[in-house]
């Protein structure tokens, strides 16, 4: 079976992805995506390359319905130095390649992608620091588990390592502060209460 990440239109993805991911017909994956807005038609329609213009939300409904980042139905993420084949683009996307779209589409910073302006620069910092807050939050929380199960377990070995966990868990409480204070300090609302929580 070919690989939907090299498919060479975004129906032909989302057609092997769908099989890939164990839908053996259109009917099965339209039924496994709520809302409503992606019929069995549509996506036979979206397959067939008879509907080229999908709304934003079919799109991410078909994502999420079958567990794939969107990018890798939008671009042949399999072939990185290729062009990229989505129609209906502005010329400022002509030559672009789907590395570039990828990290252009993601805002990954240090990527194949060069931001054209200092203000593109600046979002693109700022969701890295929102992606970098997220990931420390969920630190926090991994270490708060840590140290719960150990006092719930009674071992006094694993009481007393508790004392590198409290210290990562500082060190990790102080640089969400410090991430929600730039976040803030750029504009973003209700980081803080967010970092807290």
């Amino acid at each position: 079976m070919a690989d939907f990440r090299s498919g060479d239109s975004i129906g032909t993805r989302i057609r092997l992805a769908r099989r890939e991911r164990g839908y053996r017909t259109t009917a099965e994956l339209a039924s496994a995506i709520p809302g409503g807005n992606v019929t069995e038609a549509i996506l036979e329609n979206i397959e067939s390359g008879r509907k080229a213009d999908i709304s934003i939300s079919q799109l991410l409904n078909i994502a999420r319905g079958l567990n794939v980042p969107i990018s890798m139905l939008l671009a042949p993420i399999g072939k990185p130095d290729a062009q990229l084949d989505l129609a209906n683009l502005s010329e400022d996307f002509t030559g672009m390649t789907v590395a570039e779209f990828d990290s252009w589409l993601s805002a990954t910073s240090a990527s194949s992608y060069r931001p054209r302006l200092a203000s593109e620069r600046a979002d693109i910092a700022i969701l890295s620091s929102l992606r970098e807050l997220g990931t420390l939050r969920r630190e926090l929380e991994r270490l708060h588990i840590v140290l719960d199960a150990d006092k719930a377990s009674g071992d006094p070995d694993l009481i007393a390592s508790d004392a590198d966990v409290e210290k990562r868990l500082d060190r990790i409480t102080k640089e969400v502060a410090d991430i929600a204070q730039l976040l803030t300090s750029a504009g973003l609302t209700g980081i803080a209460e967010a970092a807290e929580s």
